[in-house]
């Protein structure tokens, strides 16, 4: 099959031909009320660096923007900025409850929609509604701040602002003529029926680089007189070089410098005379002297004032190129060009105007997107599924981040600025002094999560890996590169605490990611899979070296990312003293070496060296198998017989140990451990192949509780796995009874028995109980606004279909379960995995009458022409209707779905 042009774009950017990745939609959606910016003694991100200041304050390690870009070290930005002439600021930024302001934590409280893109980000689009009326940031802050946990959360749509259609529809458009051109198309479209203003302000800026240690090569804004119609704006920076910003229609210009106002935050005196909120004193204010009347600086807005009747569309084009205005015949100046005139494609060289063939540009580079997406999903699929895989891809894409973040200088504060507090050298993250990030990373939610999350990343790689490999495989590699891998070999967790532990899952994204590309694209990329899995040996030692308590291969971990989903908090010591005996914690280690083993069983048909690692990761399984299955005279083990469950074990200080009997997504890990060996691997390593006869003939003490390495299945392979064929049938008998786990749209977290049957511990005679809670949390323990007591969540969900896909390589079709449990249905395993996957894309797909269980009973979405069909991926799901919960744009591990819909559809194509 041909290539497609962004394939080709990708090639080149891989070959160094053309920096397609220089720019991309690179911005936070929120920098404010981040670890990075946080100067405070104690850790109070949230209310140190508030919404409020950020219009007003410069930032130390990045910029936000709305449906912004910037380069790939972001030295210079571009966004819009809006104003309705109603509201009290400009709108530059999106606008959220803190962490401790929502009655269920952190949320953003606006309607925002990333609609396409494309790896090499030649297409971009986006949509932003915006309000006719003052926007509600008191009502939202009060009225989310006067509800208790148990209440829904008070979205904006509740504020009724959107009744009557009163808002404006603001699509934003990117297409790359080149790497280093890039032309922006703004849509605004008034859908009320009354006649609105519209200021809008697309908006160019610097970082500030120069304010925190003296440096003196500040980079400069200026306006460059041109034709009338066409303003221009100039950027010069020391290291990025000449840029222009042309902008077509009717407009002025204004400029401010992007320096604190200190003079409205802390009532000190300004060490600039123009600041960062200048452009918003001089439209909403009419301060007519807070912007540079010489038309000069290091932030500049274009502004246009719109006048749009009802239904009324217009639009705005701009261009940002490293083309000079004389390039495009444009009359200038000498002294005001002062550069030498660069090469520029012929088709639009010397044309009179920057915006020559602008919407051809356009249409084709949505065309080029439309055929390489075809190209990942070339199987017949309705348009819906269509729309829903595109905008995952879409999400995925958008939510790529210039992250910065050095722990040495932000420990020790800069030479310009005042020194931070001491407490901060006892604080966060003072243990992980060399970390050094400057990298574009894929965050979860760049407005909840703009930052990096260990095991949360691992997820996107998988997604990633469908249609920009390379970007998929650095984000794996860099994670385990010197300058963020701690020397002991832990992986940084995120960002509130770096020494936190996450599931070892990068093993696995590492396996996942290289065996996708060989399959889509074709590439077995050894040196990555080598590279990566050389670091991961450290970490796997870490492992065992600071979560094995007792030196028994039972691990504890401790939080792992699934927050409240435990009687206590994992990551605190316990109220009993003692230690837990984590079933996820011990089943993800031994998914790690499985994962280590596959692997090194790669690596090792071109390099034999490898044969011994394999050897050494698979007897370590055995043991962690074996530790998991094992009934010793005065041990509980994690499997309960009596139950057919695996459940955590509490190791009290006096040696007691107590199952704690919770039937939660703790006792379905295990399924996650499995792996089969193909006959032609074991005759490829003869000396792997010898270790395994030996241990099958010489160590039954090993293999007693460990699925059957010595039976051949299909195709004469062998299993590894910590669930045997009698334990797998009890395990599903639970999980796919619709009473329990199974939900009309995936697995929950916490099975509904416990609905009517709440787990409860006395500790120190407190109660201590675990409730079946399908959507936000009731408590603010253990992770805010987060749940995992009932809801469901993609990432678990889509390991469990993998693993059962995995069991059903080995045993076949002739093994079958009832499903769901009570049907009296027999199902092959690939079924079941199959209608897991239905059922979870479900969520998301309109159903008979038109509605998406994505949206719950929210009318607009669910009814609305202009609303129905824009997509969210939220951070998991209601356990019983599907509605989305928690962040609401985390496309990172919900964006899973796109994986699923290509399976499904290729698995349709299979069978007709």
């Amino acid at each position: 099959m041909p290539q497609t042009q962004e394939e080709i774009r990708l090639e080149e950017a891989l070959t160094h031909q053309a920096h397609w990745r220089r720019w991309g939609p690179y911005l936070s959606d929120r920098q404010w009320g981040t670890v990075r910016e946080d100067y405070s003694p104690y850790g109070s991100a949230w209310d140190y660096f508030s919404h409020d200041q950020a219009r007003s304050r410069a930032y130390r390690w990045g910029e936000d923007g709305l449906l912004g870009i910037s380069d790939n070290h972001q030295r210079l930005c571009f966004a819009i900025a809006l104003w309705n002439g109603e509201d009290p600021i400009l709108k530059e930024r999106l606008f959220g409850l803190t962490g401790n302001e929502g009655n269920h934590g952190e949320d953003v409280k606006e309607y925002y929609f990333y609609l396409d893109n494309t790896p090499t980000h030649a297409y971009m689009k986006a949509l932003y509604k915006y309000p006719h009326r003052a926007f509600p940031y008191a009502q939202l802050v009060e009225e989310n701040r006067r509800r208790n946990r148990r209440e829904p959360e008070f979205e904006l749509l509740d504020t009724g602002i959107f009744d009557d259609n009163r808002y404006f529809d603001i699509f934003v458009e990117y297409a790359k003529q080149s790497a280093e051109d890039i032309l922006i198309q703004i849509t605004a479209i008034n859908r009320g029926s009354e006649a609105k203003i519209l200021h809008l302000l697309p908006t160019l800026w610097f970082r500030n680089t120069w304010s925190w240690n003296g440096d003196q090569s500040k980079p400069i804004l200026h306006r460059i007189d041109a034709k009338a119609g066409i303003n221009i704006v100039g950027a010069v920076h020391p290291q990025l070089g000449k840029r222009w910003l042309y902008a077509r229609g009717e407009s002025e210009l204004l400029f401010t410098e992007n320096e604190t106002n200190r003079e409205r935050l802390f009532g000190t005196p300004n060490t600039s005379a123009y600041v960062k909120d200048g452009i918003n004193d001089y439209v909403v204010n009419g301060y007519k002297d807070a912007v540079n009347l010489d038309q000069r600086g290091t932030k500049a807005a274009v502004h246009y004032i719109l006048f749009l009747a009802p239904q009324e569309s217009r639009t705005i084009q701009l261009r940002l190129t490293d083309a000079p205005p004389d390039r495009f015949g444009l009359p200038v100046a000498d002294s005001q060009l002062n550069v030498q005139a660069g090469a520029l494609t012929s088709d639009i060289q010397d044309s009179g105007s920057p915006f020559h063939k602008f919407e051809a540009i356009l249409t084709t580079r949505q065309q080029e997107a439309d055929a390489f997406y075809q190209r990942i999903t070339p199987f017949p699929l309705d348009e819906d599924r269509r729309t829903v895989q595109r905008q995952a891809f879409a999400g995925m894409l958008w939510c790529k981040q210039y992250y910065h973040y050095v722990v040495e200088d932000w420990l020790k504060g800069d030479a310009a600025a005042p020194p931070p507090p001491a407490e901060r050298k006892r604080g966060r993250n003072r243990e992980w002094f060399h970390f050094y990030a400057d990298d574009i990373l894929s965050m979860c939610d760049k407005w909840e999560y703009p930052w990096f999350a260990a095991w949360d990343l691992a997820f996107h790689c998988i997604t990633l890996a469908m249609i920009d490999p390379d970007f998929a495989k650095y984000q794996l590699d860099v994670l385990t590169r010197e300058w963020y891998m701690h020397p002991n070999g832990q992986i940084p967790a995120y960002e509130w605490a770096f020494g936190d532990v996450n599931p070892p899952v990068h093993a696995w994204a590492a396996w996942r990611v290289y065996k996708i590309e060989r399959k889509m694209y074709g590439k077995a990329d050894r040196q990555f899979l080598e590279r990566v899995f050389q670091k991961l040996m450290l970490n796997f030692t870490w492992w065992v070296n600071r979560k094995d308590i007792e030196g028994n291969n039972v691990f504890q971990g401790g939080f792992l990312g699934l927050d409240n989903i435990g009687v206590f908090d994992r990551s605190a010591n316990l109220p009993t003293g003692g230690h837990i005996d984590q079933s996820d914690g011990t089943s993800w280690m031994a998914m790690y070496c499985l994962n280590m083993l596959a692997i090194a069983l790669e690596l090792a048909k071109m390099n034999p060296v490898y044969e011994d690692i394999a050897t050494k990761f698979f007897e370590h399984y055995l043991y962690i198998a074996d530790a998991m299955n094992h009934i010793g005279d005065q041990e509980v083990a994690l499997w309960n017989e009596a139950d057919g469950f695996y459940y955590d074990v509490l190791h009290l200080p006096d040696d007691r140990q107590i199952a704690m009997k919770v039937r939660s997504m703790v006792g379905l890990i295990p399924l996650f451990a499995v792996e089969t060996l193909e006959p032609e691997t074991l005759e490829q390593l003869p000396d792997f192949k010898k270790r395994l006869e030996w241990f099958i003939q010489n160590r039954p003490d090993l293999r007693r509780n460990v699925a059957c390495m010595e039976t051949k299945g299909l195709e004469a392979r062998r299993l590894l796995a910590i669930v045997s064929q009698d334990k797998l049938r009890r395990i599903l008998q639970k999980m796919l009874d619709e009473s329990e786990f199974f939900g009309e749209y995936g697995i929950r977290a916490v099975s509904r028995f416990h609905a009517d049957h709440p787990y409860t511990f006395y500790a120190n005679g407190v109660e201590c109980r675990v409730d079946y809670e399908p959507a936000e949390s009731s408590s603010g323990l253990f992770g805010g606004n987060s749940n995992w007591r009932g809801p469901l969540w993609f990432p678990v969900n889509f390991l469990l279909i993998e693993s059962l896909q995995k069991f059903h390589h080995y045993l076949g079709d002739d093994f079958k379960v009832e499903c769901p449990t009570g049907s009296g249905q027999m199902r092959s395993l690939w079924d079941i995995a199959s209608e897991m996957s239905q059922r979870l894309t479900r969520i998301f797909l309109k159903n008979p009458v038109g509605q998406r269980p994505v949206y719950g009973g929210t009318e607009k979405f669910q009814t609305d022409p202009h609303w129905q069909d824009l997509i969210l991926f939220y951070e998991y799901f209601h356990g019983d209707n599907g509605a989305g919960i928690g962040a609401s744009h985390q496309t990172g591990w919900t964006g899973l779905v796109a994986k699923l819909i290509q399976q499904l559809g290729k698995h349709s194509q299979s069978e007709t």
